[in-house]
């Protein structure tokens, strides 16, 4: 008798269909339609009219944060390794008003680079991608090789970054831009920019060997080491793709508005940093998605369009936003200690 139950036991055991897990970012999209339904529903109570069904409103939403949504994408990558980067912001100031020095009209009589004007769109792109690259590369450079906390790394390059901004344009700035650079910040051109990038570093992070590395060194740098991954370097990498993406968030910035100025991008690394928290990834690292982020990019500009839209003072959205990052780093520390326990 004991056998037989021990073998129903087993077979039990063995045809138990095993639980299917829900995708992590379900959690996060029923967030967004939360967060939307309840504008809606505001938006009838306070201003008697629709937030969702309005077209115009929608693509707002979309283009005010394409440019931090590029941002984010190199940003996610960076909290992945449990690391930070307080720098996007001002290198996405640099990089406007470097792209914007090579993108000036030439019958401008107060041009930058008087000797370098009307050029085809491809140089000041490049120029601005490369400005960032070169900071991105100077913040993995200290992180890797001198043991500095990354938190205290990239606030120095935030402060130097936006300092050469501001010597570079003497305070004032460079307007008078060429229509081909500006196309690249027309229309829905920023969304499918960060689309595209949004796509290109899903399949990096999720199928190739530089997001597996990626993740092991977020999860544990020391066994990432002992395994055989060169972390120093992959890590100067890692910031280097966040600052060409910065770059590359600058150069868009700096077309939209068709000028280069050295106060742009100011918040824009608060903004990126809480897209990626709210959008799952962990800030104890080896945690996070592409696609989540995306999904807390939206949900940021839901809410600021919202609060816009019900005509709530940018002050309460600022200590809004601020309290949202708090609890989304409240909610990533308690699944941190479910998981450990």
């Amino acid at each position: 008798m004991s056998l037989l139950n021990s073998t129903v036991g087993a077979q039990s055991m063995t045809f138990k269909p095993a639980r299917r897990k829900l995708p992590p970012e379900l959690g996060i999209l029923l967030v967004l339609v939360g967060i939307s339904l309840f504008f809606e529903a505001l938006g009838w109570w306070v201003n008697g009219q629709s937030f969702l069904m309005n077209p115009e409103r929608l693509q707002i939403i979309i283009l005010q944060m394409a440019v931090i949504g590029i941002i984010a994408v190199g940003v996610n990558l960076v909290i992945i390794t449990s690391g930070i980067d307080l720098s996007s912001g001002s290198v996405v100031a640099a990089s406007a008003v470097v792209a914007a020095s090579l993108a000036q009209v030439s019958d401008f009589p107060r041009a930058v680079f008087p000797q370098l004007t009307d050029l085809p769109a491809i140089y000041p792109i490049l120029a601005g991608v490369f400005a960032g690259l070169v900071i991105g590369v100077i913040n993995g450079s200290l992180i890797a090789y001198t043991a500095i906390p990354p938190f205290i790394a990239t606030l120095g390059t935030m402060v130097a970054a936006r300092g050469f901004a501001k010597w570079f344009t003497g305070g004032m700035p460079v307007s008078m831009l060429t229509d081909d650079f500006a196309w690249i910040g027309s229309g829905a051109v920023p969304v499918f920019i960060f689309l595209i990038l949004a796509a290109i570093f899903h399949v990096v992070l999720r199928y190739t060997r530089f997001g597996k590395f990626t993740y092991a060194i977020g999860a544990n740098r020391q066994a990432a080491i002992v395994s055989g991954i060169n972390v120093n370097r992959h890590l100067i990498w890692i910031y280097a793709v966040a600052g060409v993406l910065s770059g590359i968030a600058g150069t868009v910035t700096a077309a939209r508005a068709i000028s280069g100025q050295s106060g742009m991008g100011v918040m824009y690394e608060l903004d990126a940093i809480a897209a990626v928290v709210i959008g799952g990834t962990s800030l104890a690292g080896g945690l996070g998605r592409i696609t989540g982020t995306v999904i807390g990019v939206l949900i940021l500009g839901v809410m600021t369009s919202g609060f816009t839209f019900i005509r709530i003072d940018a002050y309460y959205q600022e200590m809004v936003k601020g309290a949202i990052i708090v609890a989304a780093v409240v909610a990533d520390q308690y699944r941190q200690r479910k998981r450990r326990s």
